[in-house]
């Protein structure tokens, strides 16, 4: 099978220097996202599919389009609201949970069989720390992310036997649009400036940081390869180490 990565939501943020990541390793980069002006700016040789994660069809067509990947990053996902749980909508909830956890198994589903007949195979979802410690005013989106590492670990057991591996990334806080999205929304519901919020973010973790979407395309590119060969089912971090899951100022 020839090195062929497959990341969804692959055009902006952690997914494009996901395909930064792998393109210098020498993959043929194919990126689904539903940004039209993202992928329209992408890298002339990568393979880029206006594709919504959550459309089993579309997957399904670009998967046959593209063959069987070697890797896959299942990285599409929203942040969802941010409110006390009284508070979220049903609707809000739904579109969360199909986001981050549904896209994640209809890429999987329909790129493990190709994976099973070539013998080998790299699955890597993209979870967050919020799957790990959860987050007060993000219930739909820990909830997902934790679904996420579930749905990991029993990949890595059902597909083991044929040679594929599944680990999962809990990127903590990352420099970007997504989280200055976020910030505004939980220094609203805390009562806080987005200075005080971004503060706190750092100050809970060991190094005293937050993350760059580089530093969790080097663990992607990282899984996949022949140095992480026996590393499957495994829930791992990138965050400087979280300490406090309630940012505070």
């Amino acid at each position: 099978m020839s090195a062929r990565v497959l990341i969804t939501a692959g055009a902006s943020g952690i997914g494009r220097a996901m395909g930064q990541g792998f393109a210098a390793a020498g993959y043929e980069v194919w990126v689904t996202d539903v940004d039209a002006a993202a992928l329209a700016a992408l890298p002339a040789d990568w393979h880029a599919r206006h594709v919504d994660a959550t459309d089993e069809g579309a997957v399904a067509d670009l998967i046959a389009e593209m063959g069987p990947p070697c890797a896959l990053c299942a990285n599409a996902g929203i942040a969802g609201p941010t409110a006390m749980v009284e508070e979220i909508a049903l609707d809000d909830w739904r579109t969360c949970v199909s986001v981050n956890l549904e896209g994640a198994f209809l890429a999987v589903k329909h790129a493990v069989p190709g994976m099973k007949q070539a013998g080998q195979g790299a699955i890597i979802l993209t979870s967050s720390t919020a799957g790990i410690y959860g987050y007060p005013n993000r219930a739909p989106y820990a909830a997902a992310k934790w679904a996420v590492i579930g749905l990991m670990k029993t990949l890595a057991m059902e597909l083991g036997p044929h040679g594929i591996r599944a680990n999962a990334i809990c990127p903590g806080a990352v420099e970007g649009p997504r989280m200055e999205g976020v910030l505004t929304r939980e220094a609203a519901a805390k009562g806080m400036t987005r200075d005080q919020v971004y503060d706190g973010y750092a100050s809970g973790t060991s190094l005293r940081s937050w993350v760059e979407a580089g530093d969790v395309a080097n663990m992607a590119v990282f899984l996949a390869s022949d140095g992480a060969r026996k590393v499957s089912g495994q829930v791992i971090a990138v965050d400087g180490h979280t300490e406090n899951p309630d940012p505070k100022p």
